[in-house]
């Protein structure tokens, strides 16, 4: 038997494992629950099939990024945290494990993802990718003008016809941006000449990725940095997406445990179910997350060969100066 076959054999063995002592030990208690906070969208069909797995409730909370911190340190300071397992994109859980607010965990799920998905304290699991780029509609631009590059959104025939989450405010954006100008242009020079043609492009500003598909798939603007899940989530739209030949960045998605759970078996046991194959497949093809499990994929034409590589996870005083920075060159009040 390949070596490859039998470590995968070994690791769901161990899951099944971990599973059913997970399963034993919440049975004994009395009314466990899960409950849910992510800024992911649609993923209610996992939270359902976790649900209808194990027996054992679990309620899912969509929360912007924007608000995300907000929402759980008021929760958390005031000793009133509902959540049991968190999700969010990596600077906010990092800065959440911080504040005590995650509880380590070693899953078992985990032994098949890469290293740098596991987290050295194995606190915050990475099973995805917040895959940013170019999308358009497919409508409005032609072949030949789809972008080939990112640089190519600085040229004069986009103005007036972009939208982007706001670069001043929005953390995700701000990372991809310095992602861009860490792992793809060659040059300061040459990212902050993308920069300020953006800029001169005159984008509409939207406060998060939720709601930049919209405009984009109604007509109203012909491109967007944006996601190229909206192509699945937004079907029929015509999206689709640009500057395949170019890395497709994004900012790490984490999950873990809170601290304050009262129902860590349950919670444990959610966490294992997310990260299992079953899970990440559906999280690709029915929401087109770009996801770590190995060989697993979103049906997005193109997708499969796509290079997606995570943006550094930058500290909040990185974020502060870059927003500061960005909010000069896009000269948003």
């Amino acid at each position: 038997m390949p070596k490859t076959r039998i470590r995968n054999w070994v690791v769901s063995i161990v899951l099944l494992a971990a599973l059913i002592v997970s399963v034993s030990a919440v049975a004994g208690t009395k009314g466990p629950e899960v409950t849910f906070y992510a800024n992911i969208t649609a993923v209610q069909p996992i939270v359902t099939s976790f649900s209808d797995a194990f027996g054992i409730p679990a309620s899912y909370t969509r929360i912007s990024s924007s608000k995300f911190l907000a929402t759980v340190m008021s929760e958390f300071d005031a000793g009133k945290l509902q959540a049991d397992v968190l999700q969010a994109p990596m600077p906010i859980m990092e800065y959440l494990k911080d504040k005590g607010v995650l509880a380590a965990y070693a899953s078992p799920v985990a032994a098949g993802y890469p290293d740098w998905a596991k987290g050295a304290d194995g606190v915050i699991y990475s099973f995805g990718i917040e895959c940013m780029g170019i999308i358009y509609n497919t409508d409005l631009v032609k072949p030949a003008d789809v972008p080939q590059h990112y640089a190519d959104l600085a040229n004069p025939k986009w103005n007036g016809k972009i939208v982007m989450p706001d670069p001043s405010v929005h953390s995700s954006t701000i990372s991809w941006l310095v992602g861009l100008k860490e792992k793809v242009f060659k040059n300061d020079d040459a990212w902050m000449a993308f920069l300020k043609g953006l800029a001169a492009n005159h984008p509409m500003f939207v406060r998060s990725l939720g709601p930049t598909p919209g405009p984009i798939a109604s007509g109203e603007k012909a491109i967007g940095i944006s996601m190229q899940k909206y192509i699945i989530t937004k079907a029929p739209a015509p999206l689709s997406w640009a500057c395949r030949g170019e890395p497709q960045l994004g900012s790490p998605r984490g999950i873990a445990i809170t601290s304050t759970t009262h129902n860590p078996e349950a919670a444990r046991l959610f966490v294992n179910y997310w990260l299992s194959k079953n899970a990440m497949e559906m999280l690709a093809n029915q929401v087109g997350e770009s996801v770590v499990y190995p060989g697993v994929s979103p049906p997005i034409e193109g997708m499969d060969k796509a290079q997606v590589i995570p943006v550094r996870v930058l500290s909040d005083e990185e974020i502060q100066h870059w927003g500061g920075v960005f909010k000069k060159i896009f000269n948003i009040p």
